[in-house]
C-alpha cells in the first residue's frame, strides 16, 4: 500500500491510500482518502492517477478535514468513517475506541488487507480519533512533527494523555499529520531545549527537504520522542523551561505540558 500526500488550502495534507495489489496494471486502482478539506484537489489526483475513491476517513470534525465529504460522495456510495462523538455530516460509520475498520479495496503488495484501529486521542477536539495501521499511524491534529494540535475543546490533561498513547506506540511507527507545520514547530522546539543536539540536527534536516519542496511528514514516533517537546515534558531541561515562564514550581508533567503549549499559543 501507498501512502502519498495531496496538499491542500495553504498547509493541510490529505492522505489517500492506495492499493497496490490491482490484478490489472493497466486498470484504475482504489484508494481511501483521510481528511478531505477540499474535493477538488482529490478528484484531479483521482484522475490524474487513474484511482477510484472507494472510502473516506475523518479524524475530527474540524472543516479543513471535512469540507470535502459532500462533493466527494455526491456521486459515489461510498463509507465514510468518523469519530462517533462528534456531529459531522455525511459520516455513514461512527468509531469509538477500540473498532476495527478494514478497508478490503486497499491492500499491500503482498495482497494483505489494509485494516485499522480507532484510537480515541482529546484534546484537539473532544471527539479526535487516530487510524492506527501495521506500521503507521494517522493521527489528524493531535501530534505533529515536532508538536501537537491546540486545545480547542480538550484539556491539557487529555491532549497529554492522548499524545502519551501515541508516543506508546512502536519507535518504527510512521506518523502521518495532516498539516506541514513542521518548520515553525521546530523554531519554538528549539526555544525550549536549545541544547538538544538531535533536535538542532532536524531543524537543519527538514529546512532543507522543505526548500526542495518536500513534505517533511511522515514523521516516525523515534524521531518525535527524540525531539518533540510536547512529548518530552519529563525531561529536566524542558521542565526547567516551562517554570521559568510559569514563574512557579510545576508538580507534574501535565503542568509542564500546559505551560509549553500555553509559550506555542503565542509563539511567533
Amino acid at each position: 500500500m501507498d501512502i502519498v500526500p495531496i496538499p491542500a488550502f495553504a498547509d493541510n495534507y490529505i492522505w489517500m491510500l492506495v492499493d497496490s495489489a490491482s490484478a490489472d496494471p493497466s486498470g484504475p486502482r482504489a484508494c481511501v482518502v483521510v481528511d478531505p478539506g477540499e474535493a477538488a484537489p482529490v478528484e484531479a489526483t483521482l484522475l490524474r492517477e487513474n484511482l477510484t475513491l472507494n472510502a473516506i476517513l475523518i479524524t475530527h470534525h474540524h472543516a479543513d478535514h471535512t469540507g470535502g465529504i459532500a462533493a466527494l460522495t455526491q456521486h459515489r456510495n461510498i463509507p465514510v468513517y468518523g469519530p462517533a462523538t462528534e456531529a459531522i455530516a455525511g459520516v455513514t460509520h461512527a468509531l469509538v475506541e477500540g473498532d476495527e475498520v478494514s478497508l478490503d479495496s486497499v491492500r499491500s503488495k503482498h495482497g494483505e488487507v489494509c485494516k485499522l484501529r480507532v484510537m480515541e486521542i482529546p484534546g484537539h477536539t473532544r471527539g479526535h480519533i487516530a487510524y492506527v495501521g501495521d506500521g503507521f499511524v494517522l493521527c489528524g491534529d493531535t501530534l505533529f512533527a515536532a508538536g501537537c494540535g491546540r486545545l480547542f475543546e480538550g484539556t491539557p490533561a487529555q491532549m497529554h494523555a492522548s499524545l502519551q498513547r501515541l508516543a506508546a506506540l512502536p519507535p518504527e511507527t510512521l506518523v502521518y499529520c495532516t498539516h506541514e507545520y513542521t518548520l515553525s514547530n521546530l523554531k519554538f522546539a528549539l526555544s525550549v531545549e536549545p541544547d538538544n543536539d538531535a533536535l538542532v540536527t532536524r531543524s537543519f534536516d527538514d529546512r532543507a527537504t522543505r526548500g526542495q519542496g518536500a513534505p517533511t511528514v511522515p514523521t516516525t514516533i523515534a524521531r518525535e520522542l527524540a525531539t518533540n517537546p510536547f512529548l518530552r515534558c519529563d525531561q529536566s531541561g524542558i521542565r526547567a523551561q516551562a517554570e521559568r515562564h510559569a514563574g512557579t514550581s510545576l508538580h507534574n508533567v501535565v503542568d509542564v505540558f500546559a505551560s509549553i503549549r500555553a509559550q506555542k499559543d503565542v509563539f511567533h
